[in-house]
């Protein structure tokens, strides 16, 4: 039985941390608001009752709703061989998950500083100054972060001799952030070859080259988290 892959239909968002998984381990899955609309996705979530979801991405599989991204690459991880065995490995793998959270709601933050539920062109100052902040301090704090994890590993990947979910998570920060500040990231991903490497290993995974030649790879576009506007860029 597939698992349902609840997220809103036309940007990658948060979901596409959960899609890379899927894909990559070729694992079943149907992208159920891509198959109704937006509308079928809110009136799902209203359905779920107390113990839902508070926003999606989320997980259906047997009558099991799991939420939030490393939840559901924890779950996934332990379900289908996508992180270590051994405990201690595996909370680790949970912690770099919950950092990668945590630069994405930094990333969002970016152009919606002030308001997240108001206009970018509401709060275009601030978001200059929060862009300013981040590329010269946030960005590079979380990268050296993420290039002294893979350091640590004396395999290929982020942890042990095969890639894991956090593998798949971190190739699309990369992704992100080159679509985001594309002069930023151009300065300074020499300074990383370990994070660059990782992106470019997960990007040659058989699953992973076919989904990115597919059209269930959405384009990154203004709407979703990684937003380009070229007067937020700065090398």
């Amino acid at each position: 039985m597939p698992y349902n892959l609840w997220y809103w239909p036309s940007i990658q968002g948060r979901g596409e941390f959960v899609r890379l998984a899927l894909e990559a381990a070729g694992i079943d899955y149907r992208d159920r608001a891509r198959e109704t609309d937006e509308q079928g996705l809110i009136e799902n979530l209203e359905s779920q009752g107390g113990h839902g979801p508070f926003a999606p991405p989320y997980l259906e599989i047997d009558g099991l709703v799991i939420a939030q991204v490393a939840n559901i690459l924890m779950y996934l991880g332990e379900r289908h061989q996508l992180a270590p065995s051994n405990m201690a490995e595996r909370l680790w793998l949970n912690q770099l998950q919950l950092t990668i959270a945590d630069l994405v709601a930094e990333v969002h933050n970016v152009h919606h500083p002030v308001d997240p539920g108001a206009y970018y062109d509401d709060q275009k100052p601030e978001a200059a100054r929060a862009a300013a902040q981040f590329r010269d301090s946030r960005l590079p704090k979380f990268l050296r972060h993420f290039e002294d994890a893979v350091e640590a590993n004396t395999g290929d990947w982020l942890i042990d001799h095969r890639w894991t979910y956090a593998d798949t998570s971190l190739f699309q920060i990369v992704e992100g952030l080159r679509y985001m500040f594309p002069k930023r990231m151009a300065a300074v991903e020499g300074d990383y070859p370990g994070v660059v490497r990782i992106h470019d290993q997960v990007a040659d995974l058989p699953g992973i080259r076919a989904y990115l030649k597919s059209d269930r790879r959405l384009a990154f576009n203004t709407d979703g988290i990684f937003r380009y506007y070229p007067e937020l860029d700065a090398a």
